[in-house]
């Protein structure tokens, strides 16, 4: 069985071509990576709907036309992951609007439900007698299914653990996409390296990091293969940031190709952003980001990624200070609360808190 998996699509800045149907331009030579593929799954990172209502939430909130699943079928995806923190964007009419979109173009999806416990169904690929079980998770970042609301899988230490325990019971091989990590940082948290090794010990054969926009890095844990980062698919909205080195990583992406026999081969694909499309990268500006790629990945050998993780967040202290210092302070705002809220609840946010703000017993070296 050959699987293709994708990193994040949001059709918002281009939704006019992908309305017009302009394959061309917006995917350029990229289809034929998936020519061979008996599955192709990509992170839909945006509801697909004409509704104009939005959630109240941090962050943009993001959407394409229905048409845009049209243009998805037609370049070969076959699944979308649409567990993350945008798909609910639109509330209630958009995601039902999305599921509805995806269903009439035949286009399976997974990481959602009516409710958490629904939520956690997974996507079963089958072939020759081998079965795949895909389990797409992600963090506490909106958009999240509760026990009484629909939304995204998300992310649970145990929950999450017991599920892909009873996948591999059930399943061959089980491939875990997890929606989290901190944005544009190239490195995994401490927490999120210990969760994917976990995910591994526990039955997952593949881990595969959305969220973080850049490509990170790489390493098989015990058999396992785990991306911390796979960048962007089809993401040009790129305006997000104002830090040249943020937008450069935006610009590309991996593409993962799993062979799946009686072991997984793993193989990566790199893309770049060309324009309002995208192309596979070639030459000399596709081996520059595999090596860049490959030198992250050695850093998770020593204490290098580390260093880097602590650098990364020591880059974004002003920000997280300025939330903290303002929250619930007297004079302090709704929008000052809630931002602190929404950092409070997501983990990666808490994870970069952490770092920055450590308990004296942590820090303390007597006895």
């Amino acid at each position: 069985m050959k699987l293709t998996v994708c990193g994040d699509v949001c059709p918002s800045q281009s939704n006019d071509l992908f309305v017009e149907g302009k394959v061309q331009e917006l995917f350029n030579d990229v289809p034929t990576v998936f020519a061979d593929a008996d599955r192709v799954l990509v992170n839909l990172e945006a509801a697909l709907t004409n509704s104009e209502y939005r959630i109240t939430k941090k962050g943009p909130n993001l959407k394409g036309s229905p048409a845009c699943a049209r243009v998805l079928k037609e370049i070969g995806v076959t699944d979308c992951g649409i567990c993350n923190n945008h798909i609910y964007d639109f509330g209630v009419e958009g995601a039902l609007e999305t599921i509805k979109t995806l269903e009439e173009n035949g286009l399976s999806y997974t990481g959602f439900g009516i409710n958490y416990e629904d939520s956690r169904k997974n996507l079963i690929f089958e072939k020759d007698g081998v079965k795949v079980a895909v389990i797409a998770v992600c963090e506490h970042e909106y958009c999240y299914a509760l026990a009484d609301r629909m939304g995204a899988r998300g992310y649970d230490p145990y929950d999450t653990m017991e599920d892909i325990r009873k996948a591999k019971e059930e399943n061959d091989f089980v491939i875990v996409t997890y929606h989290g990590g901190k944005e544009q940082c190239v490195y995994p948290s401490p927490r999120l390296r210990q969760v994917c090794q976990a995910m591994a010990r526990n039955g997952a054969d593949v881990v595969l990091c959305k969220h973080s926009h850049c490509i990170g890095c790489y390493e098989e844990y015990q058999g396992t293969h785990i991306v911390y980062g796979q960048g962007n698919f089809h993401f040009t909205k790129f305006n997000f940031t104002s830090i040249p080195e943020e937008t450069q990583q935006w610009q590309t992406g991996l593409i993962v190709n799993l062979d799946i026999t009686d072991r997984v081969e793993i193989q990566f694909v790199p893309t770049k952003i060309v324009g309002i499309g995208i192309e596979l990268a070639k030459g000399k500006e596709r081996q520059k980001i595999l090596e860049q790629f490959m030198e992250n990945s050695e850093k998770l050998k020593s204490d290098g990624w580390l260093k880097g993780w602590k650098e990364f967040c020591e880059s974004k202290r002003d920000a997280y200070t300025s939330v903290v210092s303002k929250a619930y302070t007297e004079g302090a705002t709704e929008e000052d609360n809630e931002w602190f809220n929404h950092y409070l609840y997501c983990e990666a946010h808490m994870d970069v808190f952490r770092e920055l703000y450590k308990l004296s017993w942590e820090t303390r070296q007597e006895l």
